[in-house]
């Protein structure tokens, strides 16, 4: 079997075996792509421009579309190249720069849709003491916190998965580097590994507490 020092590249999993099927894929996510950037890239501008959209909510959906750029990015264009080419490859350390970002991602969207949840319950329940609660520097740390909680928690579950030793081949069964696939190439039993990171994305969206950056004491 492979050593996992040896391995320089990954295979990926094609969407399928049959050329045309796979150009019909490239040419779907061709149109599907540059339309979801623009539109991000719309919403972003147009938030980031209008002075009467500089607000709690339209400042954490600002942050939550620029991840959700970042996510589409880490995964999509690597997908279409694959598919044009017909080509499964990917480096060892794009596999590594695919992993962490896409993991970093998702989990900093995870973490800042739990802000987004207090933000609504506050204004709902709380309306009177909205503006004390979410402050902009109460808001800053909120979206700070969240996006240094996907950055620690990808930076770790990357370097944990890449110091395991694989010997189980280099083909994934995926079309873009999730950790659960690299994890089945490890030599090691990786159970309690994975369920180490199911119940780490299950408790991830609770590493956010919102309720201990207020700025001082409210009562109901």
């Amino acid at each position: 079997m492979s050593n996992g020092s040896s391995i320089t590249q990954f295979l990926l999993l094609a969407f399928t075996d049959t050329q045309e099927l796979q150009l019909l894929h490239f040419w779907l996510f061709l149109g599907i792509y540059p339309a979801a950037l623009l539109g991000n890239d719309l919403i972003i501008t147009t938030i980031a421009c209008d002075q009467h959209l500089h607000t709690p909510m339209y400042f954490f959906i600002l942050n939550l579309f620029l991840l959700d750029l970042g996510s589409v990015s880490a995964t999509v264009p690597k997908s279409m190249a694959n598919s044009l080419w017909v080509i499964t490859a990917i480096s060892y350390t794009g596999r590594a720069a695919q992993t962490f970002l896409f993991l970093f991602l998702i989990t900093a969207e995870y973490s800042l849709l739990t802000v987004m949840s207090y933000d609504r319950y506050v204004a709902i329940c709380k309306p009177l003491h909205y503006g004390t609660l979410l402050g902009s520097r109460p808001c800053v740390y909120m979206a700070a916190a969240a996006w240094g909680s996907g950055f620690l928690t990808a930076l770790l579950h990357t370097a944990t998965t890449f110091s395991l030793p694989l010997c189980q081949g280099n083909a994934l069964n995926q079309f873009f580097c999730e950790i659960l696939q690299i994890l089945k190439l490890s030599c090691s039993d990786t159970y309690l590994r994975e369920v180490g990171l199911m119940a780490d994305a299950v408790l991830e969206s609770n590493c956010v507490h919102p309720g201990e950056l207020r700025t001082s004491p409210v009562t109901a």
